[in-house]
């Protein structure tokens, strides 16, 4: 039997104050890219970013789904979700 593949919804918080919300398989390494430039064109130029939530999801669709109605948060709600005062 397959081991489980766990994606992950991210939220990035960047120097300018701005939140970046993204999925991948492992966080770590996708952090890595955005803070070499390698990431969404979003992030670049707009470091250092800073990991302020990540949650697990099951599935890719999953986590898809979880992003998108991430990104349709308002800025103060996506801040609450990440504990941001």
């Amino acid at each position: 039997m397959a081991a489980a593949v766990t994606w992950w919804v991210y939220l990035l918080r960047c120097a300018d104050g701005t939140l970046y919300c993204g999925i991948a398989l492992d966080v770590e390494v996708r952090l890595k890219q955005h803070q070499e430039g390698k990431g969404a064109k979003y992030t670049r130029g707009r470091g250092p970013l800073q990991l302020v939530y990540r949650e697990a999801c099951s599935t890719k669709a999953e986590a898809l789904r979880k992003e998108r109605a991430i990104k349709r948060l308002p800025r103060a709600k996506k801040a609450a979700l990440a504990g941001i005062p």
